[in-house]
């Protein structure tokens, strides 16, 4: 993928460099806390207690934020940045050309270590990169992309790339309204139906990320030899029935909810063929058994 030296988004906010404690949203609220209730059980006037209220916020304004509270500026910053800047001129550009009512709504990115604070509560590098609708949000942990490459046997820049994208894609989806079907399934109890939305979904993320990589190519020409290859491989890699198989050696299709590897590159190469946006919808038209 070409990417080296390309524009980089403004979006993307690093806390790798703060303390785990920071990253989590800090400890001088507690402290605070504990000073005050100290203080009442004490008896001090108001007058003592906000003057400790004001001493223990001016302390927390001054402190650094772990120590480098301006993150790490290597080269998984770099690219992510610059995959982000694509989703944003490509989704941009559609949204103009397709979308009536208004205009693309960037979303933010955070790479973080191991565990952050999110719109959507506590964040963990376990959970793989995710999109949190809350505060519109994707969240990446970088060391995932070594796991996608080792564990999941799917190396590459651009295999990564389709990782980004689909995360944004889900953005995407929140925005145009793909997103509110699913949440009512979840608030009906079938489980079933619930499983069968999330496919859904996300195989439309998976075709989302597909158009994106589309237009990306066609106006930046970011594809190099054996790229496409690499994102299928990553969506073959991460389909429900090559992960359930892996940890359990049983594939279980009623707890899909990701849908199959197969599935996940079909949906994928059909967006990367067509780019077509208006296509999307049909991953809530088709039949189950047909998608």
């Amino acid at each position: 993928m070409r990417w080296k030296g390309r524009e980089q988004s403004s979006n993307v906010e690093d806390r790798r460099g703060m303390s785990p404690k920071m990253a989590m949203g800090g400890g001088g609220g507690l402290i605070l806390v504990i000073v005050v209730l100290l203080l009442r059980q004490l008896g001090a006037p108001p007058e003592v207690e906000n003057l400790a209220r004001q001493i223990v916020e001016q302390r927390q304004q001054a402190a650094p934020a772990g120590g480098n509270a301006e993150g790490v500026d290597d080269e998984a910053k770099e690219f992510v940045s610059v995959v982000l800047a694509d989703t944003e001129k490509v989704w941009s550009q559609l949204f103009a050309e397709h979308v009536s009512g208004g205009g693309y709504k960037e979303p933010q990115l955070v790479l973080y270590r191991q565990g952050t604070k999110t719109g959507c509560g506590f964040g963990s590098a376990e959970m793989g990169p995710f999109y949190c609708p809350r505060d519109q949000t994707i969240y990446v942990d970088p060391s995932f992309f070594n796991e996608l490459a080792e564990r999941h046997r799917a190396p590459g820049d651009f295999a990564q790339a389709y990782v980004i994208a689909h995360e944004v894609a889900h953005h995407v989806q929140r925005l145009l309204g793909f997103s509110d079907p699913v949440d009512e399934a979840r608030q009906s109890g079938d489980k079933t139906l619930i499983n069968q939305m999330s496919v859904r979904l996300e195989l439309q993320a998976d075709f989302l990320a597909g158009v994106w990589a589309h237009h990306a190519d066609k106006h930046f020409n970011i594809l190099e030899a054996g790229d496409v290859e690499e994102a299928i491989r990553a969506a073959n890699q991460i389909g429900d029935d090559t992960l359930q198989k892996e940890a359990t050696g049983r594939v279980i299709p009623e707890r899909f909810t990701h849908g199959t590897s197969k599935q996940r590159a079909k949906w994928f190469r059909l967006g990367q063929t067509s780019g077509r946006l208006e296509d999307a919808v049909k991953l809530f038209e088709e039949p189950y058994d047909r998608l």
